[in-house]
């Protein structure tokens, strides 16, 4: 049995949820792939997956053996990597996430422009409003905004952004414009739920942070739903600048309640940071920090 190849046939079933969806991503036949599984388990005396119909689901032994699999195959690939000169060249695939929105105004030009500095380096670009955990997905560099949560990893600042809450002219003369947070309970909510709750939103005030009940007569899980819903007039919506500054540059957009906006957000490229850093993120890393600084300011 190739151990390495076993391991890395197992961490593809957890990874797939599913022998068969795992067969599919490796090229390799189904019953191959429960050959190798049953052949590791043999060899481990101890079953790592719970198998079934609908589902599959790790035992506590595949648990900590899958954690283990992906520490050596990881270095098994950067032992690869650095033999093959990926520390000495810019090239490979180079795994990036952002949000949505900022990902196609701003992180695509800057990878497109990458791109054709660096035609040995291909880009996968993970545009989505959820959190991604870097390790897990494989991630190499993910641009956040917000304020950082996982202390381990390295973040690199590039500006910062506000939250706005604007409207269509349309909406706001019918229904008039809202001179304070607390006349939000009389008004209409699109709320954005990857950036605020749907029960209400935290504003700033004389006397220090103010949460404001709202009524969300429409949430969604993207801004561009957000966006779409408010140039429709569908209500007064939450999100950030950069995500309505067209809208707001051209008319079609009104920004409203500005006094009692909360500080601004931080904005970071973030990446795990271990060791030596393969010369396709350090070259994307130099290439792209200064021309998202530039964007992110104007």
């Amino acid at each position: 049995m190739d151990r390495l190849d076993a391991m890395a046939v197992f961490t593809a079933i957890v990874d797939a949820g599913s022998l068969s969806a795992a067969g599919r991503r490796l090229g390799t036949p189904l019953a191959t792939v429960s050959r190798k599984l049953s052949d590791l388990e043999a060899h481990l005396q101890t079953r790592l997956v719970l198998r079934s119909t609908r589902q599959l689901k790790l035992t506590e032994a595949g648990r900590d053996y899958l954690a283990a699999c992906r520490d050596i195959l990881e270095r098994v690939d950067e032992a690869e990597r650095s033999a093959g000169g990926a520390y000495a060249q810019a090239r490979g695939q180079l795994v990036i996430s952002a949000p949505v929105v900022f990902g196609r105004l701003h992180i695509v030009p800057v990878v497109a422009e990458f791109l054709a500095q660096y035609p040995q380096v291909d880009v996968r670009l993970l545009l989505s409003d959820r959190y991604v955990n870097l390790l897990e997905e494989h991630v190499d560099v993910a641009l956040r905004i917000g304020q950082l949560q996982d202390s381990a990893l390295v973040a690199l600042p590039l500006g910062h952004i506000q939250r706005v809450v604007c409207a269509s002219p349309e909406y706001l003369a019918r229904h008039g414009t809202p001179q304070s947070p607390e006349e939000l309970e009389q008004h209409a909510v699109i709320s954005f739920e990857g950036l605020t709750a749907t029960t209400h939103w935290l504003f700033e005030s004389e006397q220090g942070p103010l949460r404001v009940p709202v009524h969300s007569r429409l949430a969604v899980t993207t801004a561009d739903a957000a966006i779409s819903a408010a140039l429709l007039g569908l209500g007064l919506t939450r999100v950030l600048s950069y995500q309505v500054a067209e809208a707001l540059a051209d008319g079609r957009l009104q920004r409203v309640l500005k006094a009692h906006e909360q500080p601004a957000l931080p904005v970071s490229l973030v990446h795990a940071g271990q060791g030596r850093l393969p010369m396709k993120l350090r070259a994307f890393l130099d290439f792209a920090a200064g021309r998202l600084r530039a964007r992110i300011s104007h």
